[in-house]
């Protein structure tokens, strides 16, 4: 059994160095394009998390200061819920303790411990989260500035344009990611069956003798069916890196700038970058099973 898993082994890599520049190819074919729709899911999930409070037609939030007095949120409450009323200036509003503030920035910002380890849930501002019954621009800063001069507020946020353009655009971008994406591993996925099938010819003599001698038909096709999964698995785990990449210098350092507040949650956890990676993973190796299958069910006539 050892002796034929080596041969098998070997057969396989001699078939990779017979044709090292195809297979080089449709490693990086698959790589590049793995890393795109790796990218694009992690851009797409980026957005989600940083606009996850603005859902619903929230277009403002009063943040109170960490040290706000009971009487203070009870103060900012009655004044909204005497602008709730019927045909009054806010439609909806939701209060955010200091907990539920709480776990949020630690979902925001899963990984980054040296941060989680300077904040506590007293140290959370709560805040009101506010959805107006007009929703014009000028109109939802006019009514958010009265509550910024109440005792105990910190900030008012605007939503306004800027985060429905952030995220149309970044959907946008998204988009395109994953299609050129999906366009390469469909290209890889044709690179690795014109490698096969080249290995396939170029061994035709072998694979004759072989059969002339009693090799079953399982045994001369295994080393080609391992080769276009590996191909694929490589290339797969060649993106993750890159991926870490994006997620460190793209999204991350967007999420610090200080120009884009309205964005600090614009992070991806650990979890959602493990799933991605390998969702990734999976991907790369079925699109690459898939090539190998064809290859060797077409031009492997055995």
């Amino acid at each position: 059994m050892i002796g034929k898993t080596r041969f098998l082994l070997a057969e396989t890599g001699q078939n990779i160095w017979r044709n090292i520049a195809l297979t080089l190819a449709s490693i990086l074919v698959a790589a590049v394009s793995l890393t795109l729709f790796g990218t694009s899911q992690l851009v797409a999930r980026g957005v989600e998390n940083a606009t996850q409070r603005w859902e619903g037609g929230i277009e403002f939030v009063v943040f109170m200061k960490a040290d706000a007095e009971q009487s203070q949120l009870d103060a900012i409450e009655t004044l909204l819920e005497e602008s709730s009323v019927e045909g009054s200036t806010i439609d909806e509003w939701d209060f955010v303790s200091k907990e539920e503030t709480y776990d949020e920035f630690i979902e925001f910002f899963a990984g980054d411990e040296e941060l989680l380890d300077t904040i506590s849930v007293e140290t959370m501002p709560p805040s009101f989260r506010i959805r107006p019954t007009d929703v014009d621009a000028g109109a939802v800063e006019a009514l958010g500035s009265t509550f910024e001069t109440k005792p105990g507020v910190r900030t008012v946020v605007f939503a306004t344009e800027v985060i429905r353009e952030i995220q149309t655009n970044a959907e946008k971008i998204s988009q395109v990611m994953l299609w050129v994406g999906v366009l390469l591993l469909v290209a890889s996925a044709i690179v690795i069956l014109t490698t096969l099938s080249i290995a396939i010819s170029s061994r035709r003599n072998e694979i004759e003798i072989m059969k002339l001698v009693g090799a079953s038909n399982w045994f001369i096709r295994i080393p080609f069916m391992i080769e276009g999964p590996l191909q694929g698995v490589i290339g797969a785990l060649l993106s993750l890196p890159l991926m870490a990449v994006a997620r460190r210098y793209v999204i991350e350092d967007f999420s610090e700038s200080d120009s884009l507040k309205l964005l600090e949650g614009f992070r991806v956890t650990d979890s959602e970058f493990l799933f991605i990676s390998l969702t990734a993973l999976a991907i790369g190796t079925a699109v690459a099973t898939v090539g190998s299958i064809l290859a060797v069910s077409r031009y492997l006539d055995v």
